[in-house]
């Protein structure tokens, strides 16, 4: 790697910690706003699911942010592996980013985190840049990146259908309403375990490592079951299109590209 890299490497790392910054700011300044809003307009399944979200987006995208900081110090030392770890956190910043923009847009209210989203954007595809990663494992890991936070939102969707279909402790849920409530409560952490096979995929494909495919398998596979019955069960529910539907969708045709022969050598061709 050429020094011009390692300082362009400086500059993605301190865009990664500025965006790490923001994610702090913008979530702890809008918090209670998206709650309160979401509460007063009757809809508290979905107040109390931003409590919960909203801390671990904070949480992640904090931590992206410090991991930044390791990251520029290894560009400074022109370290080889920096450029990963800045990928890593890219990642983690996207996801960070893009959700709290859905229940603030919502609410009729700012969506300040889309600058994080951005930002992180800039650094994904620089370190990737950096990191001399060919064009098609670039492609595949973009889409792998949409998969990953679809993923996630089916994961966030279930813990206010949760809430919709949970009576009063002392009040037995049963029949359909009862099978439901399982489902959703089961299903939020298959998405979320997804989600994060998906990144991990993503991962180890831009480092070419053998371990990738069977990761991007497990990734799609569980993301498929956690979305698809909800999905189809929605659609029911609603009699139209179900916004559950675009993960276990996409997941399926990653699944089917991840098996053809010329990306399954594409995915293999690095070290063990």
């Amino acid at each position: 790697m050429d020094n011009k890299k390692y300082t362009i490497g400086m500059f993605l790392a301190f865009v990664g910690l500025v965006a790490g910054l923001l994610t702090f700011y913008f979530l702890a300044d809008t918090y209670n706003t998206v709650i309160h809003t979401h509460f007063n307009a009757g809809e508290w399944e979905e107040s109390n699911t931003v409590r919960l979200v909203y801390a671990v987006l904070g949480w992640l995208g904090t931590a992206a942010g410090a991991l930044s900081a390791a990251v520029f110090w290894g560009f400074w030392k022109k370290q080889d592996w920096a450029w990963f770890w800045g990928a890593v956190a890219g990642t983690i910043l996207l996801l960070a980013g893009f959700f709290p923009m859905i229940p603030a847009a919502d609410s009729g209210l700012p969506t300040p985190t889309l600058w994080v989203f951005l930002l992180a954007a800039v650094v994904w595809f620089g370190m990737l840049w950096i990191g001399n990663v060919e064009k098609g494992i670039v492609s595949l890991t973009f889409v792998a990146g949409m998969a990953y936070v679809l993923t996630f939102i089916n994961g966030v969707a279930p813990i206010s259908k949760f809430q919709t279909t949970f009576q009063r402790p002392t009040q037995f849920v049963a029949g359909d309403r009862a099978f439901w409530n399982g489902m959703y409560i089961i299903s939020q952490q298959i998405n979320w375990w997804g989600a994060a096979a998906w990144a991990m995929f993503i991962f180890g494909a831009i480092k070419r490592r053998r371990w990738a495919l069977p990761v991007g398998i497990f990734a799609a596979v569980m993301s498929m079951l956690g979305g698809y019955p909800m999905g189809i069960h929605n659609v029911a529910e609603v009699q139209r299109f179900s916004m559950f539907l675009p993960a276990p969708i996409l997941s399926t045709i990653l699944l089917v590209v991840l098996l053809l022969p010329g990306v399954n050598r594409m995915l293999t061709a690095g070290e063990d």
